[in-house]
């Protein structure tokens, strides 16, 4: 299952990478949430993916939970919260 991931903001700058694709997700990588734990294990600055930092998730441009499904051709963004005024 292919997806695309994009980072934005602060998360862009710590990775050093403002999107990439997979062409297949991990075994057993199904959701949102999956995704974010998956990318975080990656270890070093991927860090900043961890369940107890503040980061937002997106899928195909719609707010998404941790249990939100991934499926093939998924566009999932991750962000950090973000405040107007």
């Amino acid at each position: 299952m292919s997806v695309k991931i994009l980072y934005f903001a602060s998360l862009r700058e710590t990775l050093g990478c403002a999107e990439e694709t997979l062409e297949s997700l991990p075994a057993g990588v199904t959701t949102a949430g999956g995704l974010r734990e998956w990318l975080c294990a990656r270890g070093g600055d991927w860090s900043a993916l961890a369940p107890d930092k503040a980061v937002r998730a997106a899928v195909n441009q719609s707010l998404a939970q941790a249990a939100s499904p991934l499926a093939e051709g998924d566009e999932i963004a991750f962000f950090p919260p973000v405040t107007g005024g």
